[in-house]
């Protein structure tokens, strides 16, 4: 009799919550979407599991890798080798499109509206799904650049090419729409040629990934653009009904979205914030009359929110 009631106060509140969702999409000025790794995950992103075990079979049975990322950190004895892993990593999480199309429902969701993206995430999925490239700002890089090492100077240069050199290098075979097929029977190799391994132009030294890590992470002048159209976005806006969307954002680093989030609703009384997150969705208590904070998969919720749009069409 227990567990009956607390669901059905469950389910009530959370299609209440879709519907405030709803409203607030449909009557902000603006949107601001603070996005983080969650939410690439619902798309089917994932770092363990299925997914690694196919790509990366050989390297678990050499390293015994737990997860993709962990895999990333490992001291290889050659560069060959290193690429070898980062090319595969950077391929699946980069140039292949996720197998779910959270952030297809997103962009839809946002259509016709005045809106900006804030996110950690570093998997071009935003603009695959075709929002604005001049509408992002990606604050801890992309895995299609890489940059010198060292580094040597602020510049950050495109991988597109040589990572599909890479891949194909090692025995696989992209097929139709960029996915990553391995023939059957066959048995990756897990070098790269010598050749194919990045070097920066100017100062010869290893290039890296272009991904926040330490202070040797490049700021190019892409970044700093992005920066600045965000801050006039926040600006322009600043004191109109904007609703700030949170998608999937973890406690990794909460000064990048969520704490700002939550600082720019408490100033602004006509502001709303939305939390959706599979666990943890939360806010301080001094916003959480203009809040809606809902846990579960943020895919299965943009859904029902589209699809209460178009019921009331």
């Amino acid at each position: 009799m227990f567990l009956r009631t607390a669901t059905m106060k469950s389910t009530n509140a959370c299609c209440d919550d879709i519907a405030r969702l709803k409203q607030e999409l449909d009557t902000a000025d603006a949107v601001v979407i603070g996005a983080g790794s969650g939410l690439s995950t619902s798309a089917g992103f994932t770092y363990t599991g299925q997914r690694f075990e196919q790509y990366f079979g050989d390297f678990i049975a050499k390293y015994g890798f737990q997860d993709m990322y962990s895999g990333g950190f490992y001291p290889f004895d050659s560069l060959e080798e290193h690429w070898a892993y980062w090319s595969r990593y950077i391929y699946i999480n980069r140039y292949m499109n996720p197998p779910k199309p959270v952030y297809q429902d997103l962009f839809q969701l946002v259509q016709g509206k005045d809106y900006f993206v804030l996110t950690t995430n570093v998997d071009h999925c935003f603009q695959k799904a075709g929002f604005d490239k001049q509408r992002l700002f990606y604050t801890q890089g992309d895995y299609g650049r890489w940059q010198c090492s060292r580094p040597c100077h602020q510049k950050t240069y495109d991988n597109g090419e040589i990572i599909r050199q890479m891949v194909e290098a090692q025995g696989f075979v992209i097929g139709p729409e960029s996915a990553l097929e391995l023939p059957e029977g066959a048995v990756p190799g897990m070098t790269v040629p010598a050749g194919l391994v990045p070097r920066c132009p100017v100062c010869g030294a290893p290039m890296s990934m272009n991904l926040r890590a330490d202070d040797t992470f490049v700021e190019d002048n892409g970044w700093h653009t992005a920066a600045r159209r965000y801050e006039e976005f926040i600006r322009c806006h600043e004191g109109e009904h904007i609703l700030f969307l949170e998608l999937g954002v973890g406690g990794n680093t909460p000064v990048i979205i969520k704490y700002p989030f939550w600082r720019m609703t408490y100033q602004n009384p006509r502001a709303a914030y939305a939390c959706i997150n599979l666990t943890e969705a939360y806010c301080p208590k001094e916003i959480a009359k203009r809040a809606i904070c809902i846990e579960g998969d943020i895919g299965s919720v943009l859904k029902k929110v589209r699809e209460s749009m178009r019921w009331r069409q």
